[in-house]
């Protein structure tokens, strides 16, 4: 378990042995969000700094230490390739990569592998946007505050203030649907460990320009049953 909190610190816990004291590392700012791998971790931070560590070479550095507190560096250190402040950081099942996405709007999708080759195919796209009513040709840009990658499919859904739920195929860089607009903010996403199930956490979000926050009454989980191919990601045309 890989806990982290805006005091810029990060812990990992050894759940099968409580006993044990957790490891901290400090970070170099805030984190955001951070999601895990059967090797990965990846802390999205304030500053758009993205850390990704190899787990095992950090628990080999922590065996190591003695008690000591362990100097344990990021295996991968980047920059967000969003110009905007991270909200959300997903992890693909298949350990090759993650999602990101910010409060503009966007989310850009990115691979572990450092080749150039790897590097290339990285890319990022506009979504969670609603045309102005005023209908003067600009956008209302919503930030997209939730990620989730399917667990069999490998697809991911984006949750964003504009209340939208969307699916998506990262390798073939299409949406795959829409869901029906939530009455609130979409605020966290999750699916089920066979895929069967996403569940929509959602309430009022700071975008709606609250002097006073307050969800009492409004804070929802909503669960979607998916049809056995829903999540699939589309043949390629």
């Amino acid at each position: 378990m890989a806990p982290t909190s805006w005091d810029s610190t990060l812990h990992f816990h050894d759940v099968s042995s409580p006993s044990n004291e957790p490891i901290k590392i400090t970070l170099p700012a805030k984190p955001h969000s951070l999601s895990i791998t059967a090797s990965k971790l990846v802390v999205a931070m304030a500053s758009r700094l993205v850390y990704i560590y190899d787990l095992q070479d950090t628990l080999e550095l922590a065996a190591q230490s003695n008690g000591a507190a362990p100097d344990i560096k990021p295996w991968q250190q980047r920059e967000s390739s969003l110009k905007f402040m991270t909200r959300a950081v997903a992890c693909m099942p298949n350990d090759d990569g993650y999602a990101s996405s910010s409060i503009e709007g966007r989310v850009a999708v990115e691979w572990f592998d450092p080749s150039t080759e790897s590097q290339a195919r990285k890319y990022a796209f506009k979504c969670h946007r609603q045309p102005d009513p005023e209908g003067d040709g600009t956008d209302i840009v919503y930030p997209v505050n939730a990620l989730a990658f399917h667990p069999v499919y490998g697809t991911f859904a984006s949750g964003g203030g504009d209340g939208v739920v969307a699916l998506w195929d990262a390798n073939a860089k299409r949406r795959i649907r829409q869901y029906q607009k939530y009455p609130q903010s979409v605020a966290a996403l999750g699916f089920s460990s066979d895929g069967k199930f996403l569940a929509i956490g959602v309430c009022p979000g700071f975008e709606n320009g609250q002097e006073e926050y307050s969800g009492e009454g409004v804070t929802k989980i909503y669960i979607r049953e998916l049809g056995e191919t829903e999540a699939k990601g589309k043949a390629p045309k």
